[in-house]
Order: structure tokens, then sequence, then C-alpha cells
């Protein structure tokens, strides 16, 4: 199969794994409606489903972006980056260029926010000055890819989701509590399976949100590739950005050790199966970018971030 066919075959994979994580989300809601209330359970959990899907709440840029103490970039500042997202903008079809903000910390990180034609996308100082162009703009098709398959309301919507599912609970085990004494005084049965689902339902439900943000990071990186036409340059990007995150993971956590987490717990896949995967989408480019070996520059007014990142239980590294 070549490669385009992979490529079309990986995103309808990707597509039906969405629509299976999704519905399970949904069905194990309407489970907990319907031990908790019944039929009419099951009719006002489907018509809840219905409703976050039309009406998910559209995500605030500014609240995100104030946690990581980023700030705008302009043209002038960075025309490079400009251009770049300008280019994977049109290609992507979107409806406008999103806006780039600097995020002052080392930690290599890029992410979007935003919803409907306002959309942003930040980038760290680590990021910008270690990773070549071709790598940024790996960097940056991955960001547009997300907006344009509408991540960012699917990720809110499953989010949501999580959040009403862990009300029910509680309030699932409230009432078990309550009719315990008549539950134990008579004989009434409770199966134990209701008591399990009704304690572990929330955990669940974080697992298959997990699992969709990994379906979608895959699926965002085959958008990506084919965007730039470049599996080289993200490939080489996320490498980059992995041996850093694990020289950060050393110094903080377990020095000389390393600490990969149980894939079930990770919102990423891993990085070895992502770049196999970018590495069969797309024809490999022989491509030159001005600035390669040094990347983007930043202007002299933005100084460079040279020591690590401090940790806070409230806010991200910075």
């Amino acid at each position: 199969m070549n490669s385009i066919g992979e490529n079309a075959s990986g995103k309808l994979h990707n597509l039906i794994q969405t629509f299976i994580i999704l519905a399970a989300m949904s069905a194990l809601f309407g489970l907990l409606g319907w031990m908790i209330f019944g039929i009419a359970g099951i009719i006002w959990s489907l018509v809840m489903v219905g409703v976050l899907l039309a009406t998910t709440p559209k995500l605030t840029p500014a609240m995100v972006l104030r946690m990581y103490h980023a700030r705008p970039l302009t043209p002038g500042e960075v025309p490079g980056l400009y251009r770049l997202v300008s280019g994977l903008s049109s290609k992507a079809g979107l409806e406008a260029v999103p806006r780039l903000y600097y995020i002052p910390t080392k930690v290599m990180n890029a992410f979007s926010v935003g919803s409907g034609s306002n959309f942003d996308i930040a980038l760290s100082d680590g990021l910008i000055r270690y990773l070549n162009a071709r790598e940024l703009e790996g960097v940056m098709a991955h960001e547009i890819s997300h907006i344009m398959n509408n991540d960012l309301k699917l990720h809110t919507f499953a989010d949501m989701m999580t959040r009403i599912t862990s009300l029910f609970s509680f309030f699932g085990q409230v009432l078990l509590i309550f009719y315990l004494p008549m539950v134990l005084l008579s004989d009434v049965h409770v199966p134990l399976v209701f008591i399990f689902l009704l304690i572990f339902a929330p955990t669940l439900s974080v697992f298959l949100q997990l699992a969709l943000s990994r379906t979608r990071e895959f699926d965002a990186d085959l958008s990506a590739v084919k965007l730039t036409g470049d599996p080289e340059g993200l490939a080489s990007a996320l490498q980059k950005m992995d041996n850093f995150e694990k020289n950060l993971l050393d110094i903080f956590i377990l020095p000389g050790r390393k600490n990969p987490h149980p894939s079930v717990l990770r919102t990423h896949p891993y990085t070895a199966k992502r770049i196999e995967r970018i590495m069969k989408a797309g024809p490999h480019a022989d491509r030159t970018f001005p600035g390669h070996n040094g990347g983007i520059v930043l202007p002299d007014h933005i100084p460079e971030i040279r020591r690590m990142p401090r940790s806070h239980w409230l806010r991200p590294w910075h």
C-alpha cells in the first residue's frame, strides 16, 4: 500500500476509534442514568448527550494563556513563524490565521486554544530556539490540524461527559448509602456489578477520555504530514521534544532513571509509535529552510530562558 493509502486508512481507523470511544462514554453515561432513575434516566442521559454535543462551551483562550504567562508575538517579531502559520492555515482552509503567543519557559511545548475563527497557538521559548524551521513547521501543522479537525471541541465535550459522569456516580453512591439500612434489613438485593460501576464509573470515563486524546494525537500527526508533505520534519521535532522531556523527568523525579508512564495513563501516545506512523504517512522530502540549522531567531528584547523550570501545584511549569 502506498503512503497516500496508508494515510487515508490511518485516518479512517482513527475516526472509527473516536466514534467508538465517544459512544462508550455516552453508553456509560446512559447506564448510570438507568441505574439511578430507570428508563427516564436513559432518556434524560441521551438528551443531555445531545445538548452537550450541540452546545459544548467554547474554550476561552485568555484564561489558558494567562496560566502559562503567555504574551502575543507580532509578525514583526517573528516574520518567519507567521509565514509558516499563514501558509499552513491557507492549506488547511481555516477562516483566519491563528495568532501566535510566546511562553517564557525552557520546556519544549506547544498548544492551540480557541473556537470558531478565533484561535491561538502558543509556543514556548525552548521550542522556538531548539527546533529548526523545518521541525517548527511540523509542530505548527500538528496544532493547526487539531484546529482543522475540531479536536478542541471534542476534548471539551469529553471533559464535560467525564465531569457529569462523576456527578452521577457521586449521586448514586449517596443514594446507595441512604438505602443501605433498608437493603441490609430486607430481601432487596443490589448486584455487586452495580455497586462497582457506581464507584468506578468516573475512572472508566477518564480512561476513555485519555484514549480519545491519544487517538486525536495520531490523527493530528497524519493531518500535519498531509499539510507539509514532510514526515521527517515532524518526526525530528517529536524526537527532540521527547529527549528533552526525559531529561526533565530524570532531574525532577528519579535522577538517573527513566519514567515510562503506563500507556493507559498517557494523554499522548508513545513517541516511538507516533514517529513510526508518521514515517509511513507520506513520501520523504529533501527540503531546506531559512535558518534550518539555527531555527527561528527571536528578537533581542526577548531574552533566552536559561534556567530550568520551577513547578507549582496551581500553575504549569514556568
